[in-house]
């Protein structure tokens, strides 16, 4: 008999991933899996078990909580040269990486994806020695969405994101940013430079709308250093899904970005805080097998 791990957040959701634990248990039962359950009490306790899912040779590992959840399980899951297939069951604020794959947000259909799922390889980043799903974010505005509490994301959700980040707007702290990327450069002042995987971003699935998960780039977005009443006209850009045709606005694709800066910058990692400038940020091309849903199930 095959044998899957569920590692399951217990506080996600407002805890509301218990209320759902019981189905997940059915259903793997369903696909004749021998079911090992962890339940994750502190942090990277999701990547112990996902290394240890690894190590035992287990053939599906599901994440059951939300993106810090999740990004536990890849970091244990990346450097293991045995991989099982990931499942994703998401219960947290904003879920990008489970957006991006069409998983549905509604937990019970989620569950019920995973009788008919498909093994796709999909990338994932990796930002000096860390790994990342989702985005890599730098400048002031970034850095501010480091002060949105729990209780802001759970009453506003990915909302909450952009109110604390354009908060700073007035300010307009730009710094000087070296780039260079695949063999090419970028020397400019910037307020924001993002870098990122997915279509879906803080929520918003429309940042970078041709990235594909397993296209083996980052979609790099360079915001300028413009006047304040340009900023509307980039945001407008943002909502539309066209920010890389903005005037105001350097767009490239990578597969390795180097980044450097006058200003002692902390890159913004999946809405976390991560390292300081300087940073090496690289694709790993369809480096995880993930359970996404197939055709006839996408929303």
């Amino acid at each position: 008999m095959q044998k899957a791990m569920l590692i399951l957040n217990p506080s996600s959701g407002k805890e509301e991933a218990l209320d759902h634990k019981e189905s997940v248990l059915e259903v793997l039962k369903e696909m004749n899996y021998d079911i090992t359950l962890k339940e994750t009490e502190k942090e990277n306790d999701a990547t112990q078990f996902a290394e240890e899912a690894c190590h035992e040779r287990y053939d599906l590992v599901v994440s059951m909580g939300g993106d810090g959840t999740l990004n536990e399980t890849i970091t244990g899951l990346a450097k293991q040269e045995y991989q099982p297939a990931l499942g994703i069951v998401p219960f947290g604020t904003v879920n990008d990486f489970a957006r991006a794959l069409n998983i549905s947000m509604d937990p019970e259909e989620a569950i019920r994806q995973l009788k008919t799922a498909e093994t796709k390889r999909v990338d994932i980043g990796r930002i000096n020695d860390r790994y990342f799903m989702n985005i890599i974010a730098l400048g002031g505005i970034a850095e501010a969405t480091f002060g949105v509490s729990v209780e802001q994301k759970t009453k506003l959700g990915p909302l909450a994101y952009m109110i604390e980040g354009f908060k700073t707007i007035r300010e307009k702290e730009p710094f000087e940013a070296d780039i260079t990327h695949d063999g090419q450069k970028w020397e400019g002042n910037a307020l924001l430079f993002l870098m990122a995987l997915t279509n879906s971003v803080g929520g918003f699935e429309k940042l970078a709308p041709d990235a594909e998960v397993n296209d083996g780039h980052l979609h790099c977005f360079v915001i300028k250093d413009v006047p304040l009443y340009k900023l509307v006209s980039i945001m407008t850009a943002l909502l539309k899904g066209e920010l890389e045709e903005d005037e105001n606005v350097a767009y490239f694709k990578a597969k390795e970005v180097h980044v450097n800066s006058d200003k002692d910058l902390i890159s913004n990692v999946d809405g976390d805080e991560g390292a300081h400038v300087p940073l090496t940020v690289e694709v790993l091309s369809r480096h995880i097998p993930i359970l996404c849903p197939s055709d006839d199930q996408k929303e």
